[in-house]
């Protein structure tokens, strides 16, 4: 087979478009979810065996790094569901076409940055 096609193999040089790396940052964010969901749940765990467990699980989640990582899980699930709703709202026919797409993903990226920084300042 002799193809005259052009193959580009290099995945460096692929130029993806707006929507797709906001639906790569969706799937993303779902496995940052899942992951996050087994700390959380952790979390819970220690929480509800005991006083004591309680405090040091209170007294944990008052460290940088802890609310460093509660805030990365909310940011994943922020984005989750501004995504998801846009995801809604294309699979009712909204948002389908070439620009109305680009402008979903500006739009979700613009209210999921706001959120997630109002998410920030509530954890910190």
């Amino acid at each position: 087979m002799n193809s005259k096609r052009p193959v580009n193999l290099d995945i460096t040089t692929i130029k993806l478009p707006l929507p797709a790396y906001t639906s790569i940052l969706h799937r993303l964010s779902g496995i940052l979810l899942f992951i996050g969901a087994g700390l959380l749940i952790y979390a819970l765990d220690l929480s509800l065996a005991s006083e004591e467990s309680f405090a040091e699980l209170k007294a944990l989640m008052s460290s940088g790094l802890a609310k460093f990582i509660l805030w990365f899980l909310l940011s994943g699930l922020i984005y989750h569901f501004v995504a998801g709703v846009k995801h809604l709202l294309m699979d009712i026919g909204i948002g389908e076409e070439l620009e109305s797409g680009r402008a979903g993903s500006v739009l979700t990226i613009v209210v999921s940055a706001a959120l997630i920084v109002l998410a920030g300042v509530w954890v910190w």
